[in-house]
């Protein structure tokens, strides 16, 4: 044991001597393993990064929602797109009897959406999200309100003019002051606005939040809109306990009976759910990935040629103290160690001022409305890249250096 840590101090100190004495030769040997870390850690943390806030914005529509629509999430290659067309939207008068003939779901919402101005005064919030939704909405996605309430049943069912806002909408049309009870405009129509939702800041791409939303009832906002111009659906989600698959198949079975589709037709809906998009990103994310090994890896290769040439120089600028080390007893392995340390060292430290370099672009990139860090993960695997890169640059130049006869060592000059 004290043989080892005797021989790992003097590599240290051969390697660190020979680093220092040669600083411009070591800049240009880290300089292409830092650019290759850089390059492929670089990848996987935007990869990874990317793929957390995909994964997070999937993950609120929730994996327990069927979302019943005229156009599918994911569409079938032998399935004309003209057909697709020919398909009725969802209607109210099936969502009311989905919700009366359904036995495997927790709540059935109907939903639509449309982008306008609304107004108060002589204030204005242009392109607000406008959400025409019944009142299980807020059983299906629930979230939290600062003030006020959610409008209920009857108030949904009855069309009345009332409306929960986001943060945003409050802050531009009423400023400072308490929006509960008081009235806004939209298309002309009066809405009293009787709950505000809590600020939920911008998504994870920047993307619109809650913060922008408007919510009115489907029965007032059927009044304003024609709802097959703004994609209705009908939202379902499962009780607890039963499978997303097996609520689909019974929604599959009500809605071609609700829409009298004959047993050899083909479905006039689609059934879509959080799955559908996950698994095509999926094969997208993996995709990447391999994209991110291939662009650093030519990178690395040339960081590794560029260490293996380098040490075949240190090797031939010290055959004669190899010569003398050996003369004096050193054995093959401790010469052979103190040059694959040297490699690993150089190999490691340009790994290190990638990662670095990756950890300051993280720092920049976190400024913006994209969210991106840097995980112990991705740092373990760049210096494991960098460490086995090291190894295999420097075991030919460590070889020869240990098969060196000691008299043709000494003798040798430089």
């Amino acid at each position: 044991m004290v043989l080892f840590i005797r021989l790992i101090k003097e590599s240290f100190i051969f390697a660190y001597s020979s680093v220092i004495v040669n600083k411009l030769r070591t800049f240009l040997t880290l300089l292409g393993i830092t650019i290759g870390i850089f390059a492929i850690i670089s990848v996987f943390t935007i990869v990874d990064s990317l793929e957390s806030n995909v994964r997070a914005s999937i993950s609120t529509l929730g994996n327990d929602v069927i979302y019943i629509q005229k156009w599918p999430w994911g569409f079938d290659a032998d399935y004309p797109w003209w057909e697709y067309m020919k398909r009725p939207e969802p209607k109210i008068s099936e969502y009311k009897e989905l919700k009366q003939r359904v036995k495997l779901a927790d709540a059935v919402c109907y939903y639509a959406q449309t982008d306008k101005t609304v107004k108060q005064g002589n204030n204005y919030a242009e392109n607000t999200t406008i959400l025409l939704v019944s009142e299980e909405y807020y059983s299906i996605k629930p979230f939290d309100i600062d003030n006020g309430r959610f409008f209920t049943q009857s108030e949904s069912e009855f069309g009345r003019n009332c409306c929960v806002i986001g943060s945003e909408i409050a802050k531009k049309l009423f400023e400072n002051q308490n929006p509960i009870g008081r009235e806004l405009k939209l298309m002309g129509f009066r809405l009293q606005i009787v709950g505000i939702a809590k600020k939920a800041g911008k998504g994870p791409f920047g993307e619109r939040s809650i913060d922008e939303q408007l919510f009115i009832p489907m029965n007032f906002g059927r009044r304003l809109f024609d709802l097959n111009n703004i994609n209705p659906a009908i939202w379902v989600k499962a009780k607890d306990g039963i499978k997303a698959i097996d609520l689909q198949d019974e929604l599959k079975l009500l809605m071609r009976s609700i829409r009298r589709v004959k047993p050899l037709e083909k479905d006039n809906f689609a059934l879509n759910q959080a799955s559908v998009i996950t698994k095509v990103f999926d094969s997208f994310f993996a995709a990447l990935n391999i994209a991110g090994w291939i662009i650093g890896g030519f990178s690395i290769l040339v960081g590794g040629f560029g260490i293996a040439n380098i040490m075949f120089v240190s090797v031939k600028e010290r055959t004669n103290i190899i010569g003398i080390q050996k003369a004096v007893g050193a054995k093959n392995y401790v010469i052979l160690v103190q040059f694959l340390f040297e490699s690993v060292i150089l190999s490691i430290t340009g790994g290190l001022i990638g990662l670095l370099f990756v950890f300051a672009g993280t720092l920049i990139v976190s400024n913006t409305d994209f969210s991106i860090s840097l995980t112990m993960g991705n740092i373990s695997l760049g210096l494991l890249v960098s460490g086995i890169i090291g190894i295999i640059s420097g075991f030919a130049p460590a070889w020869s250096a240990s098969r060196l006869n000691p008299v043709e060592a000494i003798n040798t000059h430089f």
